[in-house]
C-alpha cells in the first residue's frame, strides 16, 4: 500500500470524543458531521478536511444529535434537556425538558419542528422559532407505550420505536394519535429504526442479530412484501454468537443500506433483491452509529464500544470516514438466464 492510500477502514477523524459515541450525522448540505457522545459533548467536524469546527458541552451524556442547518443543531441529553446548539456563536439554549433522559432527537424540515423521544415514555414536539421559554416552544406532548429507543422521519411520517417492541407511526400533520400502532416483527428488543428514503416503509434492527424490512401499506399486497433476515453473527465450532445491530443507514442515491453491529462489521445490503452487496473489513470496536453523506460519497462509522459485555478494556472510541466506491452500494442488476 502506498503512503498516500487511505487506511482500509477509512480516514480516522482527529480530536474524537473521549467516551462512547452515541450518534453521528452528516449535514444535508455539506460534508459537515455532527457527533454526540457520553463525554457530554456534541462536536461539529468538517469530515472532508478532517477539522474539528466546534464543540459544545452539556450537563450530562449526550444520547443523540441532529442538524438544523449547516452550523447549528439540536441535542438530546441524559440531563433530561433538549438543546439548540449554534456553533457559529458558541451559544446554546434549552428548548425544554423531559422527565427522564432524552434518547432521540429529529428535526423535521417539513413541519419546521424538533421531535424528541425520552425514557419518560413521551414524545415531544418543539417549535425552535418560538420565543425562549419552554411553554412557548413546546407544541405538544404525546404519551408512548414505553420508553422511546429510536426515531426516524421521512417526509411527514414519523416512526417511533419503544421498549416492549412497540412501533408507532405518526403523520406529523396530525399528532393527536398514531396513524398505525404496530408491534416489531422481531422477537427481541429494538435497537434502531430508519425509514426508507422513498417513504414506503422502514427497517428495524434488534439486539439479536436481525433486521426487519417493514412497509406502511397495510393492504395484504403491501404486507406480503415484508421480511426479516439474520446478520451480524458468527459460527465457530458449532456455536453461534449473535450480536446486536446498533445502526442502520440508507444510501441517499441507491436506497441500499448499511448495518453496523457489535461484531465490529459494517455490511451493505440491497433490500429489494435481498442480497448482501459488501462487507467492510472489521473495525476496532462495536459499530455504534453510521451515516452516509448527502451525496452518498462518504460513510461515517463510529467505532465505539457499546458496553454489551459490561465494563472491560476496549479500543479507543473513534470516527472513521470512508470514501464509498459505487460497486459497494449500487444494486447489481438481476441476471436472467435464457433457456437453451
Amino acid at each position: 500500500m502506498s503512503a498516500t492510500a487511505p487506511p482500509i477502514s477509512g480516514r480516522e477523524l482527529s480530536n474524537p470524543p473521549s467516551d462512547g459515541i452515541s450518534n453521528l450525522r452528516f449535514s444535508n448540505h455539506t460534508d459537515h458531521l455532527l457527533v454526540s457522545s457520553w463525554d457530554k459533548s456534541v462536536r461539529l467536524y468538517d469530515a472532508s478536511a478532517n477539522i474539528l469546527r466546534g464543540e459544545f458541552m452539556h450537563g450530562g451524556p449526550v444520547l443523540d444529535c441532529c442538524f438544523h442547518d449547516d452550523s447549528s443543531g439540536f441535542s438530546a441529553s441524559a440531563d433530561n434537556t433538549v438543546r439548540r446548539i449554534v456553533f457559529g456563536t458558541g451559544k446554546g439554549d434549552i428548548l425544554g425538558k423531559h422527565d427522564a433522559p432524552v434518547r432521540c432527537i429529529e428535526y423535521s424540515y417539513a413541519a419546521g419542528q424538533v421531535i424528541s423521544g425520552s425514557w419518560d415514555k413521551t414524545l415531544k414536539c418543539w417549535d425552535p422559532r418560538g420565543a425562549t421559554g419552554q411553554e412557548r416552544t413546546l407544541v405538544g406532548t404525546y404519551p408512548q407505550p414505553e420508553r422511546v429507543y429510536s426515531l426516524s422521519l421521512v417526509g411527514n411520517r414519523l416512526v417511533v420505536a419503544t421498549a416492549g417492541r412497540h412501533v408507532n407511526v405518526y403523520d406529523l400533520r396530525n399528532m393527536s394519535q398514531p396513524e398505525q400502532r404496530r408491534e416489531s416483527s422481531l422477537k427481541y428488543q429494538t435497537r434502531c429504526v430508519r425509514c426508507y428514503p422513498n417513504g414506503t416503509g422502514f427497517a428495524l434492527s434488534s439486539v439479536e442479530g436481525r433486521v426487519a424490512m417493514e412497509f406502511f401499506d397495510l393492504s395484504e399486497a403491501g404486507q406480503s412484501k415484508k421480511y426479516a433476515f439474520k446478520c451480524h453473527r458468527k459460527s465457530e465450532a458449532g456455536r453461534d454468537t449473535v450480536y446486536p445491530v446498533n445502526a442502520i443507514a440508507f444510501h441517499p442515491i441507491y436506497g441500499t443500506f448499511a448495518t453496523g453491529g457489535c461484531d465490529g462489521f459494517v455490511n451493505v445490503w440491497d433490500g429489494n433483491n435481498k442480497k448482501r452487496l459488501y462487507q467492510y473489513s472489521k473495525y476496532p470496536s462495536s459499530i455504534a452509529a453510521l451515516s452516509f453523506s448527502r451525496d452518498g460519497r462518504l460513510l461515517a462509522v463510529a467505532s465505539s464500544y457499546t458496553y454489551e459485555e459490561g465494563d472491560k478494556p476496549h479500543e479507543p472510541d473513534a470516527v472513521f470516514v470512508r470514501s464509498i466506491n459505487e460497486v459497494e452500494v449500487k444494486p447489481k442488476p438481476k441476471v436472467y438466464t435464457t433457456p437453451a
